[in-house]
């Protein structure tokens, strides 16, 4: 596998890119502004915390970003829960962003697993 140099080159970074395009997009006419700074903000942290883990560049620190990335995103999923349930946005874009915020987390765990793995060898 060749080394990455820039965070932009992470596939969970990218992904996390579109997610967060997404959910600002959802949200840019909602005038519940708590509600949408709260899920706004969840989905930077995913973005921010895997570049700031990145940059970081030890294994151990960025693993702990990864973690905090993934939480946040388990946070992103259960506001579409609730953005569902108080009518902010139709049920299928909310099923949608759940299933990409889902694949998104396992993204990010395999990645852990595998800097995990890499750095026992």
């Amino acid at each position: 596998m060749a080394r990455i140099k820039d965070f932009e080159e992470l596939e969970v970074w990218k992904t996390s890119r579109v997610l967060t395009k997404q959910v600002y997009l959802d949200f840019k006419e909602n005038n519940d502004y708590g509600f949408r700074d709260q899920i706004q903000r969840c989905a930077v942290s995913v973005m921010n915390n895997i570049a700031e883990g990145f940059c970081r560049k030890g294994d151990r620190e960025f693993h702990q970003f990864l973690n905090i990335a993934k939480a946040s995103c388990g946070e992103l999923k259960s506001m579409y829960y609730l953005a569902e349930d108080i009518e902010y946005v139709e049920s299928t874009v909310a099923k949608q962003r759940r299933l990409s915020a889902n694949q998104l987390m396992n993204g990010i765990g395999k990645f852990m697993h595998y800097l995990r793995s890499s750095s026992n060898k």
